[in-house]
């Protein structure tokens, strides 16, 4: 830099301020990964639980659903609600319900209080998530305004991955398995207690706080073309990621023989680990093609995995997911920055909130379905049919994108 530029230098363009908002941006996304790994973890340990208290596939994806139907709960009651008191009072509240939650776990001696655990840590999430993806996007770097919609999905995706990984250790070679991964999440989580506390508020107080809380699920007029053009491919990946995160260790250890619980982990970083590193990857693309690709890699992923899975080849099984994975996080990138693209500021936390209701609607209802179907007609017929599910949503989302595109072209004509 020349002498001259500091005193000709917008507000912007400070150094130390840069710094500041670099710092707050990453502070921001490291709780997004706290998040999201704490909704990892018990992948790995639904097993145990089954093996212990002895209850069918059915329960076990109501275990998982539980925490889904509190996630949603909380996006549809509270996702607008960061937009009116601000960013930093809901986080805080986020943080102390996801601790109760946590505490239930290192309690729990049955199904009961394993359902209410998981139905509070996704109350914890819902409120935590919105209120953090707008984060992003109030904090992104002058410099570089794009890496909100980088990170929205690379966080995520990473943060899933690493929390089924690290409670699948911690399950197969650490004492007390059902206990030591909450008593770390609880560490972490006054770390992250004080990251909120010094982070600068970025939404301005707004009338309207109680009446936020009134459920209503609505995009503005003006983007819902673009919105509908993304349901499919949200549909296809997040319903993917469903499969893996409820049944995937089952699959792995019933189906495919494979016993480690640190197995049971590997399965779902085997998806979320190459999701995030197309996410980061492939920052600099056209949206539009991102979103192209994400419909072909996720359709012709599971496929081959399903291949493997019905031949008991787990290394056919093992690429599809990889190729499957790729597809999960250019979804994530392509959707998320879209939305963050398009967004104003107010509207941010809403649709955030309709984005995730969306995504974990499909996360969660066919989850749910195939542990009803595992239970009745036996995990690898319902492990075949959710895949040719995910495949033909697949299908549907390059469809929707090629019709999106011919009207963008004929919007510009």
């Amino acid at each position: 830099m020349s002498a001259t530029a500091p005193s000709a230098a917008p507000p912007a363009t400070n150094p130390s301020r840069r710094l500041s908002r670099d710092r707050t941006f990453a502070a921001v996304a490291a709780v997004v990964v706290l998040f999201m790994a704490a909704a990892g973890a018990p992948t790995p340990l639904y097993v145990v639980y089954q093996q212990a208290w002895g209850f069918s596939k059915t329960t076990l994806t109501v275990v998982f659903a539980v925490y889904v139907l509190g996630l949603l709960t909380s996006l549809l009651v509270a996702g607008a609600l960061s937009d009116h008191i601000g960013r930093r009072p809901v986080l805080v509240a986020a943080i102390g319900l996801e601790a109760v939650a946590f505490v239930l776990f290192l309690v729990a001696g049955g199904v009961p209080v394993l359902l209410v655990a998981r139905a509070l840590q996704g109350l914890a999430t819902g409120a935590a998530i919105t209120a953090l993806s707008a984060a992003l996007v109030d904090n992104a770097p002058t410099h570089e305004p794009g890496r909100a919609g980088v990170v929205s999905s690379v966080a995520p995706v990473a943060g899933l991955g690493l929390g089924a990984l690290g409670a699948g250790a911690l399950v197969q070679y650490a004492p007390a398995p059902t206990h030591l991964v909450f008593v770390v999440f609880l560490v972490l989580l006054v770390v992250a207690v004080v990251a909120v506390a010094f982070m600068p508020e970025t939404s301005a107080r707004v009338p309207g706080a109680l009446g936020s809380l009134r459920p209503v699920v609505g995009v503005p007029r003006r983007l819902r073309a673009e919105v509908i053009a993304l349901v499919p491919i949200l549909l296809a990946s997040w319903s993917l990621g469903g499969l893996f995160f409820s049944l995937g260790p089952s699959v792995a250890a019933e189906v495919l023989g494979l016993h480690n619980h640190l197995v049971g982990g590997l399965v779902v970083v085997l998806l979320c680990a190459p999701g995030a590193l197309t996410s980061l990857l492939l920052r600099s693309w056209p949206l539009e093609r991102l979103l192209t690709l994400a419909g072909v890699f996720v359709t012709v992923g599971t496929a081959v995995a399903l291949v493997g899975v019905d031949n008991r080849l787990g290394i056919v099984g093992t690429l599809g997911t990889v190729v499957a994975g790729v597809g999960f996080g250019a979804a994530a990138l392509g959707t998320f920055g879209t939305y963050a693209r398009i967004a104003a500021p107010h509207e941010r936390g809403a649709l955030f909130a309709v984005a995730y209701t969306i995504s974990y609607l499909a996360f969660s209802i066919p989850a749910v379905a195939a542990g009803f179907a595992a239970t009745s007609l036996g995990l690898q017929v319902a492990t075949a049919g959710y895949g040719v599910m995910v495949v033909t949503l697949g299908v549907l989302a390059l469809v929707a994108q090629r019709l999106a595109g011919r009207r963008r072209a004929a919007a510009v004509a």
